[in-house]
C-alpha cells in the first residue's frame, strides 16, 4: 500500500464527538480514510450533585492527599465548576490524554504512568505512599472496578464520587443504514459505554466490518456486548486507535 494511503476508500465510524472525534477523523484522513463522526454517547451531570459538591469542598479544604482523575470528561466537569486544588494535594492522571487535558486546564500533574495508560497500569506503577493516604476519585457513574480494587489493595483510603453520567445518543438513520450495508468498513471503539451503544443500536454488524478497540479493558467490554474485536490499540489515544486499524489493514 502507498504510505499515507493505507485506508484509501475506507469509511470509518467515529462514535465519539468533540475534540476526540475531531482528532480521530483527522488521523483517518492522513491515511486516506473518511471518518464518519457520529457520537453514540454524551455526558450528563451527576444525579447527586450535592455529593460531588461536598467532595470538592473538602478537596479545597485540603482533606485529600491525592486527586485521581481518570478521564478528560472529569477535567471538563472540574473546569465548569471552577474547582481549585490546594498545593498540598497532588494530582494523578490515568493516561496521557487525561494528563494533557489537566495540563491544558491549568492543573499540575504529579503522576501519570509512563507506559501503560490503563487503570491496571496506573495502579501497578503508583509511587509508594503511606498506608491510609487519602484519595479522591471523581469519575463516571460507570466506575472502574480495577481502579477501585487496586487502590484498596495498596492500602489507600479512597473515596469515589460520581462526577458525570454517560448517556446514549441515537445515530441517524443514514449512519445506521451505512453500517448495515457495509458502506462503513470499520468502527473505532473507545470505551465500554461506546461498545454497548453500538451493540444496542447497530448490531449485528456485517461480517466484514472491522472493530478496533482502545486497550484490553475496552476489548473485553466489547466482546461482552456481543461484538467481534479485530484489533486492539496499545495506547489509550485516538491516534493509537487509528494506527491499530492501519496495521490491521496493512497486514490483511
Amino acid at each position: 500500500m502507498t504510505p499515507g494511503r493505507e485506508l484509501a476508500g475506507w469509511r470509518v465510524l467515529v462514535p465519539r464527538g468533540g475534540a476526540w472525534g475531531d482528532r480521530a477523523a483527522a488521523r483517518l484522513r492522513e491515511h486516506g480514510a473518511v471518518g464518519v463522526v457520529a457520537p453514540v454517547i454524551d455526558f450528563a451531570p451527576s444525579e447527586h450533585p450535592e455529593r460531588l459538591a461536598d467532595a470538592f469542598a473538602r478537596l479545597a479544604e485540603g482533606a485529600f492527599d491525592w486527586l485521581v482523575v481518570s478521564s478528560a470528561t472529569t477535567v471538563d466537569v472540574m473546569v465548569s465548576l471552577g474547582i481549585q486544588v490546594p498545593e498540598t494535594t497532588r494530582i494523578a492522571a490515568v493516561g496521557e490524554t487525561t494528563s494533557g487535558a489537566l495540563t491544558l486546564a491549568g492543573y499540575p500533574v504529579d503522576f501519570v504512568p509512563e507506559t501503560d495508560n490503563s487503570a491496571r497500569g496506573f495502579v501497578r506503577s503508583w509511587p509508594a505512599e503511606p498506608v491510609g493516604a487519602r484519595v479522591l476519585v471523581p469519575q463516571s457513574e460507570l466506575n472502574d472496578p480495577t481502579l477501585e480494587a487496586g487502590l484498596a489493595r495498596l492500602g489507600f483510603s479512597a473515596e469515589f464520587v460520581t462526577a458525570y453520567r454517560t448517556v446514549g445518543v441515537p445515530v441517524t438513520e443514514r449512519v445506521a443504514s451505512d453500517v448495515a450495508s457495509g458502506r462503513i468498513r470499520a468502527v473505532l471503539v473507545s470505551s465500554g459505554s461506546v461498545a454497548r451503544q453500538i451493540a444496542a443500536q447497530l448490531a449485528p454488524l456485517p461480517e466484514g466490518t472491522v472493530v478496533v478497540c482502545i486497550g484490553p479493558r475496552t476489548a473485553f467490554d466489547t466482546r461482552a456486548a456481543g461484538l467481534p474485536v479485530h484489533a486492539i490499540a496499545e495506547e489509550r489515544t485516538s491516534g493509537s486507535l487509528v494506527q491499530a486499524l492501519v496495521d490491521y489493514a496493512t497486514d490483511r
